[in-house]
């Protein structure tokens, strides 16, 4: 099977590069350039070009067609607009990567399902995602396009932290400071690791029985966000030393952390993945997040030049966290 990769070198990108050259597909990866964090695997081929340049995407691809092509790098509408033109009778399949995040806050029902409802809110990233997927769900409904939208929720691998503040919680923790946690603690959030994410993903270009259709692919671990930072400081070897505030206070110190807590991480979010398990017989995720925890620690523990402190947010959270101990 021939599949184009918008992207390969990302935190989702790379894993489905490797996921799907291990499972036999015949995968061009396009990009930039080669990166160093992640370089692409063996066996898959590199092209560089600007997706946003059109000349230069017709240099690289010339005439070329594909069984699928996968957009991981599509963010405002005139991106899918582009590829609807570009790969229109070019490709039997084109997946638009999204995000879980278009989903209303807060949810009506729990878990959410592919029916829910969608809301932009005023958060700029979910809402060009959402611009995005209306106007591939046009060109499918009126062109008849084969598109398919997945929406991936908040995917991580060892070279990430998934908690906004990044290693500045870890160094707090090290150096006997509380890290600063939105809310009590207790709402209820998902993470999924990228080589799971990859595997839902393979088997969802593999077959075109989602065209015209969307699909979250998630982990179905419930995860507290108290949770998560005890597994990081399991990980790290510290005292999870937490000091709660609420989203608003802490976007009174930290503004661009604020509009991502109060229009996102700051509600419930777990997802019914009935529908991947439909479509991928067999998929489930299996790293839960105590294990990724691990990787992601071993992974910056072992080069100390990936151990960078945000001066700025780090007494931003002296600030939130004042004279209490944790």
């Amino acid at each position: 099977m021939k599949v184009l990769l918008l992207g390969g070198t990302g935190v989702i990108s790379a894993a489905c590069a490797r996921r799907f050259a291990a499972d036999g597909f015949d995968v061009t990866a396009l990009t930039r350039g080669r990166s160093t964090t992640r370089p692409l695997p063996d066996g898959v081929r590199a092209l560089t070009a600007d997706v946003h340049d059109d000349a230069s995407m017709r240099a690289a691809l010339g005439d070329e067609t594909f069984d699928a092509v996968v957009n991981f790098v599509g963010y405002v509408p005139a991106d899918i607009a582009a590829d609807v033109s570009r790969y229109a009778g070019r490709t039997g399949h084109y997946v638009f990567i999204s995000t879980g995040s278009v989903y209303a806050r807060p949810a009506p029902t729990l878990p959410v399902t592919e029916a829910s409802a969608r809301r932009a809110g005023d958060f700029d990233y979910p809402a060009q995602k959402l611009r995005c997927e209306e106007e591939l769900e046009r060109a499918y409904r009126y062109e008849g396009f084969p598109a398919t939208i997945v929406r991936a929720a908040h995917v991580y691998d060892e070279t990430v932290f998934p908690v906004l503040a990044g290693w500045t919680v870890i160094d707090r923790w090290r150096r006997g400071r509380p890290a600063v946690v939105h809310g009590d603690g207790t709402s209820l959030w998902n993470l999924t690791h990228a080589s799971d994410f990859a595997v839902g993903l393979s088997g969802v270009v593999a077959g075109r029985a989602a065209v015209g259709e969307s699909v979250h692919i998630t982990s179905d671990e419930p995860l507290t966000w108290d949770g998560i930072h005890f597994s990081l400081a399991r990980a790290a070897g510290v005292e999870p030393r937490m000091v709660h505030r609420s989203s608003a206070d802490i976007g009174r110190e930290i503004p661009w952390m604020g509009t991502v807590l109060e229009e996102d991480f700051r509600h419930s979010m777990i997802y019914d993945n009935s529908r991947i398990k439909r479509l991928v017989p067999g998929f489930s995720a299996r790293v839960p997040f105590e294990q990724g925890a691990r990787e992601i620690l071993r992974w910056f523990d072992a080069d100390p030049s990936r151990q960078k402190v945000d001066a700025e947010l780090d007494a931003a959270f002296d600030r939130l966290a004042g004279d209490c101990d944790g």
